[in-house]
């Protein structure tokens, strides 16, 4: 079950287009071109930001066949300190390893999140630990929390009862979904020991089976849609 593609797309439009407005004040002229994108977020640190390289491309083309939202067909890629970034209501991270931001990448992630932008962050296994010490530095008193099942993301397009779906194992044990609010808005979303991005990739890449692929392929529109929308 899923909500009507006519209300997600005028409820993202409006969403969208106010966002854009805020985000873009820093860079004003600035329009990428075929709709709405996806950023992967690149890092330093010696972590893989690359990871998952056909996670995006597919997420992309599940919203653009199953919604009515007008997304191009590949992902950019951006540096915290590229201007380019406040083009992007959304952006994404993942990967395995460490994960390190200069003060002024800081900063600047900082000020992305106050204007309005979104990053969903996404453990590959083995970034948790680090890519909590940093945001803690990004958003110093907002602290990380366990959202309910009942929250939006889990019903924003398709419905998810008992929250993230589990992809993989890693760890064992369930799949957990935090959120990161500031002025009561959720700027970060943290999908933990689940994997969703390996869930995207094609199969080729990973060969989970089916009913995991579409588990993942739908939370990962619902990400989208939630923030969007939000």
């Amino acid at each position: 079950m899923h909500r009507s593609s006519l209300t997600v797309s005028l409820q993202v439009f409006f969403s969208v287009l106010l966002v854009g407005v805020l985000l873009t004040e820093s860079c004003a002229g600035a329009d990428p071109a075929g709709g709405f994108t996806i950023a992967q977020l690149k890092y330093r640190g010696g972590g893989d930001w690359y990871a998952n390289p056909t996670a995006l491309p597919n997420l992309l083309a599940g919203v653009s066949s199953r919604t009515d939202l007008d997304v191009a067909e590949r992902p950019g890629a951006v540096a915290p300190d590229d201007d380019e970034l406040f083009l992007h209501p959304m952006i994404h991270m993942t990967g395995h390893g460490r994960v390190a931001f200069t003060d002024d990448e800081i900063a600047a992630l900082r000020d992305y999140f106050e204007r309005g932008g979104f990053l969903w962050a996404d453990d590959n296994y083995g970034m948790d630990r680090h890519f909590r010490a940093q945001l803690d530095r990004i958003l110093p008193g907002s602290p990380m929390v366990e959202l309910p099942f009942a929250h939006e993301i889990y019903y924003s397009f398709y419905e998810f009862p008992e929250g993230l779906p589990k992809i993989h194992e890693h760890d064992g044990g369930p799949p957990h979904g935090y959120g990161v609010y500031l002025d009561g808005r959720m700027v970060v979303f943290y999908s933990f020991n689940t994997d969703i991005g390996d869930g995207l990739e094609d199969a080729e890449v990973h060969n989970d089976p089916p009913e995991k692929r579409e588990a993942a392929l739908k939370m990962g529109i619902n990400i989208v849609v939630y923030a969007l929308s939000h």
